[in-house]
């Protein structure tokens, strides 16, 4: 069974994107950018958004919002149609606006927020429509707002960025060397490759292993019974499968008493690994190279011949210490 995972939580932090169909160019003048800007800063009033950093390019837009209300479905889905519903009426023109339904990457908070505000920020920068120095011109960006404080909207607070970039103040010599900041960083690939820009835009979470196994297992997704057969939508999912078929195998090692070493140490063929990848069959759409690698069981195919090879054994011989596991495992 596929679906897809929308996580929503009060007070969570999201990066949320998306792009004009066929990546066409929607944005294409200040009217335009305008007209988006509205719909957003009406879609924070309305579902009580806090807007953390935004930008609007010409032909898709990031967003940093924080959901006090865990609405962020409810909002989006408010947001992209009266856009579209707008933009229709003042172009008369027909047709889907939006590539599809928009990204959104829910952010583990204390480590990734305040560069996640970088990236959002360096986005005109890394399109090459100008430099760190004249970012402070480009409207169409929380930066601007960072960069000119009477102007801020109460529920648009960009100021983490500051924070993140050192403790720097709100003030204008804060925004001075907030710039001086994003110029390093501009320039600097070590130090965006450590705060993982490459990833910003990139499956769906924005955090390490151990926030993303938490999510999962927030939402009953790594219960006993609640991922029979299922697969999330998307190859940028496939962590999030991996991480419900990791926490499957690793609750029936347990239940059999055995231990990592032991998966190494013991042969391709031992029953008790011929068990867990059955029930890994049986109940995931892991697939056999995954399986294999994960059981040190050798080559892929193997994993369906041992498999099949334990069902015959078992429709003729019964096993008590199978079914033992089995109920030991899902009780």
């Amino acid at each position: 069974m596929a679906r897809s995972l929308r996580i929503e939580r009060e007070n969570g932090v999201y990066h949320v994107i998306n792009r004009g169909n066929y990546r066409r160019d929607l944005f294409i003048n200040e009217g335009a950018h305008f007209s988006f800007e509205k719909c957003l800063f009406e879609a924070c009033e309305k579902c009580g958004w806090i807007l953390e950093g935004y930008c609007v390019m010409k032909n898709h837009f990031h967003l940093v919002i924080r959901t006090p209300k865990g609405n962020l479905i409810y909002g989006m889905k408010w947001l992209q149609s009266t856009f579209a519903n707008r933009y229709h009426r003042f172009r008369k023109v027909h047709g889907k606006l939006f590539q599809g339904r928009y990204k959104s990457l829910i952010v583990e908070e204390d480590s990734y927020l305040g560069a996640l505000q970088h990236y959002v920020h360096l986005n005109p920068v890394r399109a090459g429509i100008c430099e760190v120095a004249d970012l402070g011109e480009y409207r169409w960006s929380s930066y601007w707002y960072l960069r000119n404080r009477g102007s801020r909207p109460e529920f648009l607070d960009p100021t983490g960025a500051l924070y993140a970039a050192g403790g720097l103040a709100d003030t204008e010599r804060g925004h001075r060397s907030y710039e001086q900041y994003l110029q390093w960083l501009n320039e600097d690939v070590a130090a965006r490759k450590e705060m993982a820009f490459d990833k910003m835009c990139r499956g769906w979470a924005l955090g390490s292993k151990d926030f993303k196994r938490k999510l999962l297992q927030s939402e009953g997704l790594l219960k006993e019974g609640s991922y029979e057969q299922l697969r999330f939508e998307g190859k940028e999912l496939r962590e999030a499968n991996e991480l419900i078929w990791e926490n499957m195998l690793e609750r029936a090692v347990q239940t059999l008493g055995k231990t990592k070493v032991e998966i190494t140490s013991e042969k391709k063929s031992a029953f008790w690994k011929v068990w867990i990848a059955s029930e890994l069959k049986r109940k995931t759409s892991a697939p056999g190279t995954w399986i294999a690698q994960r059981l040190n069981m050798g080559a892929p195919q193997l994993v369906g011949v041992y498999v099949n090879r334990l069902h015959r054994e078992l429709a003729q011989h019964p096993n008590p210490d199978y079914d033992a596991f089995i109920s030991r495992y899902t009780e």
